[in-house]
């Protein structure tokens, strides 16, 4: 899901983020019984799952997505990428807000190998998106979805490469050296980014709900979602 962001300084703040959030979150109530309640609420029609942290996350894979990194991507003569294949990373906006958004988190996250580190402010409550597209069912890209302004990428552009197909307006973007996709630009919000819930440090989540995204049928399903654009407005 997503456009190419155009927008961007392309400055990458120095420095590495805390490693504990700046909250203490109490602890997720313990694991009872998995729900999976289809709601007339959803807006694209499917279901919401409300399950608790402790089987969501395990489930999500907290160690990273677990991409294959390969021997890097495939480049055409003149160190131009090959068609279909990897194109240059898009810029990244930075932001330096005055003071902590009102009832917001600041999470902390990256790739498996610690090249890439971003920050991102959001809810303690996760609102994560699991679309079943070709591409994000086969490497389980589950997501949240924030405004652009509201993340921060700390280091790691250039070990960053960016994955295109079709449309090539989605910008999948992951790092090459462990493979590991912790953020990437939806087609469905190109002025916000979806950020890998399993790739945030510990500590900043308190709840997460999961809600099925029929990506197969893209166009189709964003007309009748009634939310999900919303989600990278501020």
């Amino acid at each position: 899901m997503g456009k190419k962001h155009e927008g961007g300084t392309g400055k990458v703040a120095p420095g590495n983020p805390p490693s504990q959030s700046i909250l203490d979150l109490p602890s997720p109530p313990a694991p009872s019984l998995v729900s999976f309640t289809p709601q007339a609420s959803s807006p694209a029609g499917g279901c919401v799952l409300r399950r608790p942290l402790s089987v969501v996350l395990p489930e999500l894979g907290c160690g990273g997505l677990g991409l294959a990194a390969g021997k890097g991507p495939a480049w055409g003569p003149g160190g131009s990428p090959l068609p279909g294949c990897v194109s240059p990373p898009p810029p990244f906006l930075t932001f330096s807000p005055s003071s902590e958004y009102q009832g917001l988190v600041k999470h902390t996250g990256g790739c498996h190998c610690g090249a890439v580190r971003f920050e991102v402010w959001a809810s303690a409550d996760l609102h994560v998106f699991d679309c079943n597209c070709s591409i994000c069912k086969k490497k389980q890209n589950r997501h949240f979805i924030v405004p652009a302004s509201r993340f921060k990428l700390l280091k790691g552009a250039e070990n960053i490469t960016t994955y295109t197909f079709n449309t090539h307006k989605a910008q999948h973007t992951f790092c090459k050296s462990c493979g590991v996709q912790s953020f990437y630009t939806p087609r469905s919000n190109p002025d916000g980014y979806g950020i890998a819930p399993h790739c945030l440090d510990e500590g900043s989540v308190r709840s997460i709900v999961i809600e099925e995204f029929n990506g197969s049928e893209w166009e189709k399903a964003i007309k009748e979602h009634k939310t999900i654009q919303s989600k990278s407005k501020e």
